[in-house]
């Protein structure tokens, strides 16, 4: 009986480590952003973060943390940082940080604080980066084309001005540039509003995303 007890308790602690050490090299991605991130739904696998986890497969587990209408801008008038999900960012600790924000801040009440972008971002990563593991990574996504100025959101502002902050961004902060502007700026046929892509558009954004982190 000692003997089975013993060959038990075995098992059961090889299965415990097994299951932790499974846990610990499963690779965390945490997905900011708007709502073009938040899709149908944070938990709507037709979102691109849940797209991108079928693509990444079990080796990974991503999160949806978008919100609709957020803006990167402390003074913007939706900002990421007052939002539950910004702790909860935080709190799961990723390895892979993925930010899609600055569409809604080319609104015209938005941009007028245009000076405060770069700050805003820079200070955005270093927050989430206290959190991450020493070699968390973080990606800045520059973001899709608008195809028709909606809601005050237009494509000059974020061509001409908001792109090339994000690429100084991405120096200062030792992050790297997904561009998915370039692989959709053709494809108005995948944005029935003009902002938002539709599911193939987001299946776009998610293999793009995808393959850029496989490729590391």
């Amino acid at each position: 009986m000692k003997k089975i007890f013993a060959l038990c308790s075995l098992l059961f602690l090889f299965a415990a480590h097994t299951e932790a050490q499974s846990t610990t090299d499963i690779i965390k991605i945490a997905a900011v952003g708007n709502s073009i991130t938040e899709g149908p739904g944070r938990e709507n696998p037709d979102s691109y973060p849940l797209i991108m986890q079928e693509l990444l497969g079990e080796d990974y587990e991503v999160k949806n943390y978008g919100i609709g209408g957020r803006t990167l801008l402390k003074k913007g008038d939706l900002p990421y940082w007052n939002e539950p999900q910004f702790k909860e960012v935080l709190a799961y600790a990723p390895d892979i940080l993925i930010i899609k924000l600055g569409t809604n801040d080319s609104k015209p009440q938005n941009w007028k604080h245009k000076k405060d972008f770069e700050n805003d971002y820079i200070e955005l990563i270093n927050t989430f980066k206290s959190s991450m593991p020493d070699n968390g990574k973080v990606y800045i996504c520059i973001p899709v084309p608008v195809m028709e100025d909606n809601w005050g959101i237009n494509e000059h502002t974020m061509r001409e001005e908001m792109a090339p902050m994000l690429q100084r961004v991405a120096d200062k902060t030792g992050s790297k540039i997904i561009d998915l502007h370039y692989p959709l700026k053709e494809r108005n046929d995948l944005f029935p509003d003009g902002v938002h892509p539709n599911k193939e558009g987001l299946s776009i954004m998610a293999g793009v995303i995808a393959q850029e982190i496989k490729g590391e």
